[in-house]
């Protein structure tokens, strides 16, 4: 299969290194049945062939206990050739083409329990998910008491089924991707995950393993009642080659951490004990708040056609279009400081940087002037009208929902997340939040509040990170955040306005981390301390996978 074809079917085949890796933990005896559903080609069937042998298990055994699906009926029979190929003598149905959903209602679901769940799950978006196979998924996930809804990626229904198959003291062995770790749409599954499993290991990577598709990938370890010792604990290494230095034996009791039994987001648990357990105490403080009770975020506008409405000046004036233009902010990096002013809009305009909007009044057509009566045509030219946001509006290039908030925030951010105060009638597209704070809260004040590392912290943990090391967030985890809930009479935010547009972040924060944090919540400077290196550690973990 080419490259889109693998794209589209969710197979991206794993490396031996992972392979090997996987089976040498997952495997424990030969007499081990074995389930693999999404073996495409083989790669890790091969690894769980050789470790059967190495443990003991003849090609009867073998042929008996060793169970792989494949949707692809040419992958399949790869598989099998390559199994026959290293001596297996399978003359069964060991290797089943179809649908894993339905067969773990068929053939696997009553009763035919497997020791060990191991495998690379496609990874399928929803839109391209095929329905007679989510229906089943949901229906089989609805017996565990989940709730899974249409928006279902194939991935986590193949997580979720194939516990479903495995024995009081399975094990499963699985490449997930890192979302896992970070999205709402896979909570539910964190939660189930905790509950079904006593211990669960995770390896994570410095170096993206599927760098083709730019999707972050960890390995799921997972144990039932195999030991009274249960946790959780997260183990980095550089990349697959170092797995092969990586002891399957001290991938057993050390450095377990406990697992909260609930939807949370797990990048906590790249963090120690008394880490965990500071973030776990401190958010009970009595002087932090949500910053949900103080503001509500919403998305930046959507135009439809960045290229089209936004303009830069020179080409504003050169369309004579002065008249029909909103000011508006594109990019995180058009806002240096704590506030943004007429001057540094200006500054911006200066600059040439896309600062307007364009947005005609709500006039009929034929009353607008004649040059934007021509701007409107040249997008009707270059096809703009057409386009799915476009189309679908009453006028297509009147741009909805433009108001101007009190103050931006950076839905993506590198270094740390910050609150800018708007002291202009910009607007902002949908690369920056707009906020609207609640009556009696004073902007300034609150974005200067927001700068402070317990709030960093917790920043890292909330929002959720990608490949390229960029921390995202949704309007509904911004809303998240605590907060400190202090009113700080010495900071002089002029000063902080000025060092921020230094980028001197770590100067800012030993002025109010001592302020919000230690006058004002009591915190220790232990507890500062700390927190400051929670924020470092996640925040240099995620700048530095590539």
């Amino acid at each position: 299969m080419n490259s889109e074809q693998n794209k589209l079917r969710g197979g991206y085949y794993t490396p031996a290194p992972i392979s090997e890796f996987l089976a040498k933990w997952a495997i424990r005896n030969p007499s081990d049945r074995i389930l693999e559903p999404s073996c495409g080609d083989g790669n890790i069937l091969i690894e769980t062939y050789k470790v059967l042998k190495t443990l003991g298990a003849n090609n009867a055994d073998i042929e008996s206990n060793l169970v792989g699906v494949e949707y692809y009926a040419d992958e399949a029979e790869k598989a099998k050739k390559r199994l026959i190929d290293l001596g297996a003598s399978f003359k069964n149905k060991n290797i089943y083409k179809g649908d894993f959903f339905k067969l773990c209602v068929s053939e696997f679901y009553n009763g035919k329990l497997f020791d060990v769940a191991i495998g690379n799950p496609p990874f399928i978006r929803y839109q391209n998910f095929p329905d007679d196979q989510r229906a089943i998924a949901i229906e089989l996930m609805q017996k565990k008491g989940l709730r899974p809804n249409r928006l279902l990626n194939s991935w986590l229904a193949f997580l979720v089924c194939s516990t479903l198959l495995l024995k009081r003291t399975g094990r499963l062995a699985m490449v997930i991707p890192a979302e896992l770790f970070q999205v709402n749409y896979a909570a539910e599954v964190r939660k189930y995950l905790s509950d079904f499993f006593k211990r669960i290991f995770i390896i994570t990577f410095k170096k993206l393993i599927f760098p083709e598709v730019q999707q972050e990938v960890v390995l799921l370890l997972a144990e039932r009642n195999s030991s009274n010792i249960e946790g959780i604990n997260v183990i980095e290494v550089n990349d697959a080659s170092d797995l092969s230095r990586l002891k399957i034996k001290e991938i057993k009791k050390k450095n377990l951490k406990p697992i909260d039994h609930n939807t949370d987001k797990w990048t906590k648990y790249f963090l120690d004990k008394k880490e965990i357990l500071l973030l776990k105490n401190i958010i009970d403080h009595p002087g932090i708040a949500r910053t949900g009770d103080i503001y509500e975020v919403d998305v930046g506008i959507v135009t439809g056609k960045n290229d089209y409405f936004v303009l830069g000046d020179n080409e504003r004036k050169r369309l004579r279009l002065e008249q029909s233009c909103q000011k508006i902010v594109t990019r995180s990096s058009h806002l240096s400081g704590l506030n943004f002013t007429d001057t540094d809009f200006n500054e911006n305009v200066k600059k040439n940087y896309p600062t307007f909007l364009f947005n005609p009044s709500e006039e009929k057509f034929d009353s607008f002037p004649q040059s934007v009566k021509e701007y409107i045509k040249i997008g009707e030219q270059k096809g703009v009208h057409k386009g799915f946001k476009c189309r679908n509006r009453k006028v297509w290039f009147k741009v909805p929902s433009i108001w101007t908030p009190d103050a931006f925030m950076l839905r993506q951010v590198h270094e740390y997340p910050k609150l800018v105060s708007n002291y202009t009638a910009a607007t902002c597209t949908d690369t920056i939040h707009r906020v609207r704070f609640k009556n009696g809260f004073d902007t300034n004040h609150i974005t200067t509040l927001f700068l402070n590392s317990l709030t960093f912290s917790f920043a890292e943990i909330t929002g959720r990170s990608y490949g390229g090391g960029v921390l995202t967030f949704e309007p509904s985890e911004a809303e998240q955040l605590p907060i400190p809930d202090i009113n700080a009479n010495n900071i002089n935010y002029p000063e902080i306005d000025r060092l921020l547009r230094k980028g001197d972040i770590y100067q800012i924060l030993d002025i109010t981390d001592k302020e919000f944090l230690r006058d004002g919540l009591g915190l220790t400077k232990k507890e500062i301390s700390m927190l400051r290196n929670i924020w470092n550690k996640l925040k240099e973990r995620r700048i530095g996978r590539k």
